[in-house]
């Protein structure tokens, strides 16, 4: 009996201790929870109240320097994007060409030199787009293996206006397009002419050209034609904090006959990661009859000659990059 009673009491005692004990841990968990959930609520105070104020700071530096761009003197910048990609396969069987090696390079630039006075204004922008791409087959030797152009742009834009207001002025532009790696001036744009320009804000211009010739040059036999027209250039580029931004559409209505019209919009975006060193990403789009017609009719598979304006499809032109950016 005196067994028995002992061990009920040591396991009496005992379930207290261990009851104590559960209940301890749980006070002490809601207790770290409750501490937790405070200190992360406070933290994420702080941090919304951090965030704000950089927002706000970011503002005011973003009015100073617009403040700064509106004062007179020459402002200049640019950056650029560099991307490519190498690849090699020995006895890849599963495709069409099992030992070759392929290469794509390219690099665009975006630079600008404007010059801001109290009555008038000089705006200076290039834009160049270049790329190359190899497959080289190694099984064929009479496989062409180096490097072949791809993209190959050339933008060269100068504007200048006499001051009307802070906001409208008139301007005169001269506006030249090619390629240079291959076909330099053929076929070569030139638009020069006369109207108005816009710039609502400091970053963008707006270019409205009434009078404006459309000069085309081409070498030999070609359906490229000069004509006259109007003009219209949309510009806007902008540098926000690690981000640089540019966008650019340019288009020329002829009045002689809408065959003769095109448009041309370039995008390019870069954002820095390090220092100066970031990834860039750029695009543009085109759409010109005249080229479409002169490709149908010499390109080098299945040309068609005879082809006409009104029987080809006047398809939109693209290209795009992505890869590494150097902000200047």
């Amino acid at each position: 009996m005196n067994f028995l009673k002992k061990n009920y009491t040591y396991h009496k005692r005992n379930r207290s201790f261990v009851s104590k004990k559960l209940i301890f841990t749980l006070i002490l968990l809601c207790t770290l929870s409750l501490t937790y959930a405070q200190t992360e609520d406070e933290l994420k105070a702080e941090q919304k109240s951090k965030k704000d104020s950089i927002a706000a700071l970011q503002g005011k530096v973003d009015a100073l320097q617009a403040k700064i761009d509106a004062l007179p003197g020459w402002k200049k910048g640019a950056f650029g994007t560099i991307g490519g990609t190498l690849s090699g396969f020995n006895n890849w069987f599963s495709k069409g060409i099992p030992n070759s090696s392929a290469g794509n390079i390219g690099f665009t630039v975006n630079a600008f030199a404007n010059l801001q006075q109290e009555k008038f204004f000089w705006r200076n922008s290039t834009n160049i787009n270049l790329s190359w791409v190899k497959i080289d087959d190694k099984d064929n030797p009479n496989d062409e293996g180096s490097f072949q152009e791809a993209t190959d742009v050339f933008n060269i834009t100068s504007l200048y206006g006499r001051k009307l207001s802070d906001k409208w002025a008139v301007s005169t532009l001269g506006e030249y397009r090619t390629t240079i790696l291959s076909n330099f001036n053929d076929p070569g744009y030139l638009d020069l002419g006369v109207g108005f320009t816009w710039t609502p804000v400091t970053d963008l211009v707006v270019v409205i050209h009434p009078l404006n010739y459309n000069f085309v040059f081409s070498k030999g036999n070609s359906v490229f034609e000069s004509s006259l027209g109007a003009k219209i250039v949309a510009d806007y580029t902008k540098k926000i904090g690690a981000i640089n931004f540019k966008t650019n559409l340019s288009a020329f209505q002829s009045y002689e006959s809408s065959d003769f019209s095109n448009w041309t919009w370039i995008n390019s975006f870069g954002y820095t990661l390090w220092k100066k060193i970031g990834v860039g990403f750029d695009f543009g789009l085109r759409q010109n009859k005249q080229e479409t017609l002169n490709y149908v009719q010499t390109r080098p598979v299945n040309p068609l000659p005879n082809a006409t304006f009104g029987s080809i499809d006047n398809k939109l032109q693209s290209y795009w990059l992505f890869g590494l950016n150097y902000a200047f």
